[in-house]
């Protein structure tokens, strides 16, 4: 059964990692799929080939989530080509990792910008299409240190956390209207950024894990699917830790 059949998704930052998977998982159930990606124009075309093969339509947009105009141009762009904004995945983000002492104005900035700004951005230019609809599902990406902290993370906790505050907001505003907001928050997930770490390093983490794994995009993709989809249709406001119980 696919779930997400005819419905339109816009996933931000879907060239590679977790937006990549959950773009795959979408296309899989169904879903027809506009993606944004910063530069990597080769990354997209392959991706748009690898989804359209499973029957849906596909496209790739080169936008930044975390400028206000480039936002609402995307969602116009993406009513006009697929008719309907049925789902949104703020996926987009990045690190700038230091100690507080040594974190500069700028790198905290940014970070803030590109992972909680984005947010902003997106949701509310999706917001227009999806109180036509009376209906609509977004989904937020925050993560295990958005709700916990970490050390030599301040600025990408602050902005996870700052997730987790408008996802409860906006559920709460829009609900009348039939249009869902929650956010997940991924644990140590696997990819490719991560592979580029050392090996003993990263199976001391997976160590320190109750399942004894790092996640793959696939685990965080299907949190999205059950959100994204009406199986969820009683879900508001809440944040899904996909972390392997590293929270417990």
């Amino acid at each position: 059964m696919k779930l997400l059949e005819g419905k339109t998704a816009i996933i931000t930052g879907a060239s590679r990692g977790i937006g990549k998977g959950i773009a795959e998982v979408f296309a899989k159930h169904g879903a027809n799929v506009a993606f944004t990606y910063s530069s990597s124009a080769t990354a997209a075309a392959e991706l748009e080939e690898s989804l359209a093969a499973y029957g849906v339509k596909a496209k790739g947009y080169q936008s930044d989530a975390a400028n206000y105009e480039q936002a609402q141009k995307l969602a116009d762009d993406v009513v006009a080509e697929f008719g309907s904004i049925d789902i949104l995945i703020n996926n987009a983000g990045i690190t700038k990792d230091n100690l507080l002492m040594r974190i500069t104005e700028e790198d905290f900035d940014k970070v803030i910008e590109v992972n909680l700004k984005s947010v902003f951005n997106m949701t509310k230019a999706v917001q227009r299409t999806m109180l036509k609809q009376r209906n609509g599902s977004i989904i937020n990406m925050s993560s295990v240190v958005g709700v916990k902290g970490n050390a030599g993370q301040t600025n990408y906790a602050a902005s996870k956390a700052g997730i987790l505050g408008f996802t409860k907001s906006v559920a709460l505003e829009l609900g009348s209207r039939n249009i869902r907001c929650n956010a997940i928050a991924p644990g140590f997930i696997e990819t490719e950024m991560t592979a580029k770490l050392d090996e003993k390093t990263v199976q001391g983490w997976r160590e320190g894990i109750p399942l004894k794994r790092g996640g793959t995009p696939e685990d965080v993709a299907n949190a999205c699917l059950f959100l994204a989809s009406d199986m969820s249709a009683y879900v508001t406001g809440q944040t899904l830790n996909v972390d392997g119980g590293m929270l417990t």
